[in-house]
């Protein structure tokens, strides 16, 4: 006899969802350069920020013991100063003479003709060059200012070649202060193409010349277009450099005769210290600081645009 049983359907029991898997923590990346991010504000950040606030101010050195905020009086006051157009068009005209063109150009020259040059030779040069380097500014300025002046080295040489002399630092005195910071200067624009040279690939160079170029075209095709970012960066770094110079032509000329020869940096110390005026002064500072940063963006974007 077969028996047959009704069994109850026994309660489904959900089945609880699988924990999600924990995601590793990630290292704190930022954690290393919080010292050195806190350092940079205090003693950088810091320093900008209340230079920012004295540009919209009236302080004084002297006079008027008392500080008031003057908002965009001493910015308005520099647009409209002759003087300080002046030292615009002259902080252009020295920055684009002593770095854009004569650093620049005369570094990649040196380091070029070095590379074709006999060990003693190189050592020399390279001595030679990087002692100017060394120097301390202020006494580099001298050194040029004995070169330069009516009974200086230039002119005594000029009168032994039976040339005509004349008063350099008078009668052309930014061309004298470019050409003090072309010798100053070039030294670190040799070194940096140097370096870049030396990463050329020897086999390039060599295939370039068995497919006939040479001198000119093996410079202009090949070699320049290899270190074009080390040009970009060694034109960004020098031309930040020039804008702040200012021991080298207080040395030379102090800025004349007759603001011929006074860039932004001398315009700035002869209104803030010169003139007592530290809130304009200041103000022209920060107008400086904007011009060097304009001038770092579009080396920057360029930088950038060659990646």
């Amino acid at each position: 006899m077969t028996t047959t049983a009704t069994k109850a359907a026994a309660p489904l029991v959900p089945v609880p969802a699988p924990a999600p898997a924990r995601r590793p923590r990630r290292p704190l990346r930022w954690l290393p350069l919080a010292p050195a991010t806190i350092l940079l504000l205090v003693f950088l950040g810091g320093p900008i920020g209340y230079c920012t606030y004295i540009a919209f101010t009236d302080m004084q050195l002297t006079g008027s013991s008392t500080t008031h905020f003057t908002g965009l009086d001493n910015f308005r006051r520099a647009f409209a100063d002759g003087d300080f157009r002046n030292a615009v068009l002259l902080t252009l005209v020295f920055t684009l003479l002593s770095s854009i063109v004569g650093q620049n150009t005369l570094g990649l020259a040196l380091a070029l003709l070095m590379r074709r040059a006999s060990a003693p030779v190189r050592t020399l040069t390279g001595a030679l060059v990087i002692a100017s380097w060394v120097l301390p500014e202020i006494v580099a300025g001298f050194l040029l200012y004995a070169f330069f002046r009516r009974e200086g080295t230039l002119n005594a040489v000029l009168d032994w070649l039976h040339l005509p002399a004349q008063n350099w630092l008078y009668s052309l005195p930014i061309l004298a202060v470019s050409f003090a910071n072309v010798w100053r200067g070039t030294a670190f624009s040799m070194l940096v193409y140097s370096a870049a040279l030396a990463e050329i690939p020897q086999d390039v160079t060599e295939a370039a010349q068995v497919d006939g170029a040479s001198g000119a075209r093996l410079l202009w095709h090949v070699t320049l277009p290899m270190i074009r970012r080390s040009i970009g960066t060694n034109l960004m770094l020098n031309t930040l450099q020039t804008l702040s110079v200012f021991g080298l032509i207080w040395a030379m000329t102090r800025g004349g005769p007759g603001h011929r020869s006074e860039t932004l940096p001398v315009f700035m110390y002869d209104q803030a210290f010169q003139k007592a005026l530290i809130g304009y002064g200041t103000a022209v500072a920060l107008l400086l600081l904007l011009v060097g940063g304009a001038f770092s963006a579009v080396y920057l974007r360029l930088l950038r645009a060659d990646v």
